[in-house]
């Protein structure tokens, strides 16, 4: 498996783009530097949108509005949410009225409450299942009785299960770290309604009405992966949590179609990447790999730099144990 090549724009090759947020549109309060035109232009294009996040703290209201703030136009119904996943997971479990306790933020309540579900707060309620969704305010009274009712028997389910999340200070722990403190202390693990499992994507593929969806994300283990998991192209943008040494040595669920910066990605051509007996070419730069080590040469643009490196360690035997770090130096990194 290599990096796909295209010689458009990937506005005039898929109908549209199911777009994560942190880290790919905002990081915190602030959109990523090109994320408001890149959308714009992608619309303009004809290509579709739906924002597909794994925060399950906000409503699809909230977050559309916040994204129209920062001066991307964005409708509610454009913003599919992993608290809406879960929410569906559950009534699909439960019958109408049932309490589900929830550890998390509004945006948990407003989706169990359309699926026709009761949240609560206390395990004293007898919930039938606890859903934990990352909230800034989480604290510790809301960990306790969430670890109580999976005790007596609920199901836990989880919105997500992102360890770190991208924000204005760096990167802090996400939902999946937060979630970690229940598990170990009940010994019962979630059931994980967002990204990588498919009804996040899926939704956002109903929504728009794709046929050639292209997934956009910041993480291997939760875009990348539920793209490739549904069969279809993804496209890692380097604006958020994953590394350029993370990259080239990702697992094959793991491994994008397409690389970029960020959303400007969507508008430009992207080189071919060939691989011929271990040599990968990317314009006028060549790589492989020797004894564990990933050798770079050649000169131009960076990122065509990276994705040499990338397909010459993914058409090595062992990718996962290949050193990339002296092709990367040259790079830059």
């Amino acid at each position: 498996m290599t990096l796909l090549t295209s010689t458009r724009p990937l506005t005039a090759v898929h109908d549209a783009a199911l777009l994560d947020l942190d880290g790919v549109v905002y990081i915190g309060a602030r959109p990523v530097p090109a994320a408001p035109e890149a959308i714009g232009k992608a619309r303009a294009a004809g290509m579709r949108v739906a924002f597909v996040t794994n925060n399950a703290a906000r409503t699809p209201s909230a977050i559309a509005h916040r994204l129209t703030a920062m001066g991307i136009d964005a409708a509610p119904e454009e913003v599919v949410t992993s608290a809406e996943a879960a929410a569906r997971l559950l009534a699909e479990r439960f019958p109408a009225g049932s309490p589900v306790l929830v550890v998390g933020d509004t945006g948990l309540r407003v989706a169990l409450r359309r699926q026709g579900l009761r949240p609560v707060t206390l395990a004293v309620e007898r919930p039938v299942a606890v859903v934990q969704g990352y909230s800034p305010r989480l604290g510790y009274d809301q960990l306790v009785e969430g670890t109580l009712a999976v005790a007596q028997g609920a199901l836990f389910v989880a919105s997500n299960n992102d360890a770190t999340a991208p924000l204005d200070r760096g990167i802090q722990p996400g939902n999946g770290s937060m979630a970690r403190v229940i598990a170990h202390a009940t010994g019962r693990e979630p059931v994980v309604a967002g990204k990588p499992m498919r009804p996040l994507h899926e939704e956002g593929v109903l929504r728009t009405g794709a046929v050639s969806p292209l997934v956009v994300g910041d993480r291997l283990d939760t875009d990348i992966e539920g793209a490739t998991a549904r069969g279809v192209a993804s496209m890692l943008v380097l604006s958020g949590v994953t590394t350029p040494a993370e990259a080239v040595t990702a697992a094959p669920p793991h491994r994008p179609s397409y690389l970029a910066w960020d959303l400007d990605g969507l508008h430009h051509p992207h080189p071919e990447t060939a691989v011929d007996n271990g040599v990968a070419r990317c314009a006028d730069w060549v790589a492989r790999v020797d004894n564990g080590t990933v050798l770079l040469s050649g000169d131009g643009d960076r990122l065509d730099g990276l994705r040499a490196v990338c397909a010459a360690a993914w058409a090595s035997p062992d990718p996962e144990g290949v050193s990339p770090d002296e092709a990367l130096s040259r790079l830059g990194w």
